[in-house]
């Protein structure tokens, strides 16, 4: 209950995909993949990673081109450690792109997930550019 708003991501996401991607893997260390919701032009990304740290870098080039989208990304904080402090996360929302590139910074044995839900024309007025 402490942390319910880490939590709409699970409400948000689909369970039917439309297509999945592949961004990156390396077996037994790391993957991060996007998936489109069935019907839909919005995608829901994952990444995680093993006891080692990394960023995960990756350009947002699956979504439509010319097309806005409302990206809420919930990545582990800057002290985020699975020992000393499993729960510490972020989250960001912003405006995003088919151009945006991102560079997501995963704990050990943590990771990421990030929604971009297709922006409204007050999503384009209320919110800026997300930079990560």
């Amino acid at each position: 209950e402490k942390h319910l708003d880490a939590f709409q991501f699970i409400k948000d996401v689909a369970v039917d995909w439309e297509q999945s991607k592949y961004i990156e893997a390396e077996p037994g260390d790391y993957i991060t993949i996007a998936r489109q919701a069935k019907g839909s032009s919005n995608w829901f990304v994952g990444g995680i990673t093993d006891e080692n740290a990394r960023t995960s870098q990756f350009t947002l080039d699956f979504l439509e081109p010319g097309k806005l989208y409302v990206a809420t990304l919930y990545a582990d904080a800057k002290d985020a450690d699975y020992q000393s402090n499993p729960t510490a996360y972020q989250i960001h929302k912003g405006l995003v792109s088919s151009k945006t590139k991102m560079n997501i910074r995963m704990a050990r044995s943590g990771g990421f997930a990030l929604s971009l839900i297709e922006a409204t024309p007050a999503d384009k007025k209320s919110l800026k550019k997300l930079k990560y």
